[in-house]
């Protein structure tokens, strides 16, 4: 998945022409505190609410100002993972979007990445969870695949957590189905440490979801 299918057209974008007081009164209805701002299509940067505030007239237009715009963006062609990186690392709830030209497209916000994300991950699909615990130079993707696959179970989504003082490493596998007893033992027997087990049905199914939909109703970004 990349950037420019995560991308929404519920943020509005800034213009030159409008003024420090225009940003706020959109900020506040979009409950953000970075909005991009745009000379035509070419994209300037983000500004913050915290510099509006620091402007010498917030009623004139953007263009008539020294504003600090925070230079940040992803290209439309880079996958989901980068443009989490680049959101953490930016602590912004927003990200712009630009095209090969450095052309504005639109913006990625956290609730567009995480509704993205949990179809990624494979979320609303149904069946267990199992999460291995292993040592970094044990992982080989391929034997747990088989492992899996022999018990005519298939494995929807996969990904990989470690600290990094640490030698160990967890494996957390979305299966699609429920019943995953043999599968157990069959991990067991190559010597796998099962860390945790979450055996799903219809009621926590339905529990994630509204879980997950308080979640995107809380961002409302």
């Amino acid at each position: 998945m990349i950037s420019r299918q995560l991308m929404t057209s519920a943020i509005p974008s800034l213009k030159v022409a409008e003024t420090g007081s225009d940003a706020l009164y959109y900020m506040d209805e979009y409950r953000v505190s970075f909005l991009p701002v745009l000379d035509g299509p070419l994209y300037l940067g983000l500004i913050s609410e915290s510099e509006i505030f620091k402007l010498a007239d917030p009623d004139a237009p953007l263009a008539e100002q020294k504003v600090p715009y925070k230079m940040v963006y992803i290209n439309e062609s880079q996958h989901i993972f980068e443009v989490i990186k680049i959101m953490t690392s930016e602590k912004i709830s927003i990200l712009p979007v630009l095209d090969e030209n450095k052309l504005f497209l639109g913006c990625i916000t956290v609730n567009s990445l995480v509704e993205n994300f949990g179809k990624l991950t494979a979320m609303y699909n149904p069946g267990a969870i199992i999460i291995l615990e292993l040592n970094q130079n044990d992982y080989v993707l391929s034997q747990i695949a088989q492992i899996v696959e022999s018990q005519d179970i298939k494995i929807l989504s996969l990904y990989v957590s470690s600290d990094i003082d640490s030698t160990k490493m967890e494996v957390t596998i979305k299966l699609n189905k429920y019943e995953i007893q043999s599968l157990v033992k069959a991990l067991t027997r190559y010597d796998y440490t099962i860390k945790a087990t979450f055996l799903e049905d219809k009621k926590m199914v339905d529990d994630l979801l509204d879980r997950y939909n308080a979640l995107m109703n809380y961002l409302n970004i």
